[in-house]
């Protein structure tokens, strides 16, 4: 079985998932080829964990190179499409007759104003004629709608657990004459990668010998919709000039990793103090990653899902960074009654009143304009700096009974059946 697979370009979030799954698809017996495609920064987390594929395409239509095969070729010499979030490439699935699942760890999430028996109807009458005619069809509807849209043209689609989600599911399915499956499942996740990490280094215990790090900045993708390493970059700006008076205000941190997708190339950089403190700015593949997270005793990270699940998988309890995006914000509030949601950082500590438009872009306007405002203002900065060391400061106090109690207390909120078993057994029983 040849399985053509892709991920939404929404920073790291559905690349990594998407990597996941094919790392679990490389031992099941009846898949032989994993083929990933796709651009921007899915194609940068593919080409950074590429042992994860068998190819991989970066295909930027229309600008197709004439030495990579398109994509309409590619699915017609498929055999079965998996699509982590990407909505068209459902589509695309659907009107070329491939057996399709969708992945999809933000289900709570997507926001619609399109009534759902409306976008069942759609769903229903879709023609398979042509992409374009298919597209069309669909133009109504928001990008969030289109990947409600995506749950009900795939033949499967697999839902990380999150808070809110059962209900969800039940909502989206219970249209009139639907018989469409969607599965729940916890984690989505490598696995495999977070149990040779715990392995290799030990997560109850200190590892053997120092850690390379004592503090892992995790900044995600960053690159999505909106936001862009050179453009809406004023949270990337904010974290830079932040960096230098973190290593003075907290002596301590003298090994520092700063990762994520912004620090390739030019930008993959080593800062150094006359303190001997140094700052390594870097894109690193998954798994070695996940040993870095396994072995460094604190961490701060953009409050993504699969962060924060490889995190507590591994026994680290993380600080959160300020929100990036409106996403961040959707999870730091559904996590609000927990240890980490109530230490997270957030904009809010900065500017109290300040309106955030309950929307994907709007609202990651809005925090665009706040990092701006904080950077350009050196009195807003100063209250940044000073509640972030608040944060800091509470998350440094905490014992390690409290570190390994909220650490337990995501896990037991985010659980859900095994990823692995899901997925298998919809392979299986095709």
């Amino acid at each position: 079985m040849r399985i053509l697979m892709g991920a939404q370009n929404c920073g790291f979030g559905p690349a990594s998932v998407l990597v996941a799954v094919s790392r679990l698809l490389s031992g099941h017996e009846r898949v032989h080829e994993r083929v990933f495609v796709g651009d921007s920064i899915s194609a940068a987390f593919a080409h950074r964990n590429a042992a994860a594929f068998n190819a991989v395409h970066e295909i930027n239509e229309p600008h197709e190179h004439a030495s990579v095969p398109s994509l309409d070729r590619l699915m017609a010499n498929s055999d079965y499409v998996i699509s982590a979030m990407d909505a068209d490439l459902v589509l695309r699935a659907f009107v070329a007759r491939r057996p399709v699942l969708l992945v999809d760890c933000l289900f709570g999430f997507w926001q619609h104003r399109t009534p759902l028996t409306r976008i069942h109807e759609l769903c229903a009458t879709l023609p398979r004629t042509s992409l374009p005619a298919a597209r069309h069809h669909l133009s109504c509807l928001s990008p969030h709608e289109r990947v409600l849209a995506a749950h009900l043209l795939a033949d499967h689609s697999v839902v990380q657990n999150f808070p809110g989600v059962s209900r969800r599911i039940a909502e989206l399915t219970g249209g009139a004459g639907t018989d469409h499956t969607m599965l729940l499942t916890g984690p989505l996740v490598d696995l495999e990668g977070i149990k040779a990490a715990e392995t290799e280094t030990g997560t109850d215990e200190p590892a053997t010998g120092e850690p390379d790090y004592d503090l892992l900045i995790n900044t995600g993708g960053f690159k999505n919709f909106l936001l862009d390493f050179e453009a809406n970059n004023a949270y990337l700006q904010l974290i830079h000039r932040w960096i230098p008076d973190m290593l003075t205000d907290w002596p301590r941190f003298t090994r520092v990793l700063l990762c994520g997708g912004p620090y390739t190339g030019p930008r993959a950089t080593v800062l150094r103090t006359a303190s001997r403190q140094h700052v390594d700015r870097r894109l690193l593949p998954q798994r070695e990653l996940l040993r870095h997270v396994a072995r460094t005793p604190h961490s701060f990270l953009a409050p993504g899902l699969s962060a924060l699940h490889e995190t507590t998988l591994l026994g680290r309890f993380p600080l959160a960074l300020h929100e990036q995006h409106y996403a961040h914000t959707f999870t730091v509030r559904n996590l609000a009654d927990t240890l980490f949601g109530r230490l997270a950082a957030r904009f809010t500590d900065v500017l109290p009143g300040h309106p955030l438009p309950e929307d994907d872009y709007s609202g990651t306007q809005a925090l665009v304009a706040v990092a701006g405002r904080i950077l350009e203002d050196d009195r807003l900065y100063a209250r940044f700096r000073r509640t972030f060391n608040q944060r800091i400061e509470q998350y440094l106090a905490l014992s390690p009974q409290q570190r390994a109690t909220g650490v337990t207390e995501l896990r037991r909120l985010l659980d859900g059946p095994p990823a692995p078993a899901v997925i298998a057994s919809i392979l299986t029983a095709r």
